[in-house]
C-alpha cells in the first residue's frame, strides 16, 4: 500500500503504474478517455487537475483509493 499525501506523490504513483503496465501517456489517455495533456499534467502533480478525471485514469490503471482520518489506525 502506498501513502499519498499530495498531488506530486499521486502523480508519481500514476506514472510508476503506467510504466509498469508498459503504457505510453498517449495509450493511457486513449484508454481513459482523457487528453494526453491531462495525463502529463496529472503525472507532474499539477494542482489544478480535475479530481474526477484523475479517478478515471486511476481506475483505468486498476488503482483504488483508501482514505483514513487523522488518528485512524487503519
Amino acid at each position: 500500500m502506498n501513502i499519498v499525501e499530495d498531488q506530486n506523490q499521486l502523480g508519481q504513483l500514476i506514472r510508476t503504474e503506467r510504466k509498469r503496465q508498459r503504457l505510453t501517456q498517449e495509450q493511457l489517455a486513449g484508454l481513459s478517455g482523457v487528453g494526453v495533456r491531462f495525463v502529463r499534467e496529472l503525472e507532474h502533480g499539477k494542482e489544478g487537475c480535475h479530481i474526477g478525471l484523475a479517478f478515471t485514469v486511476m481506475q483505468t490503471l486498476g488503482l483504488s483509493v483508501h482514505v483514513t482520518g487523522r488518528g485512524s489506525d487503519v
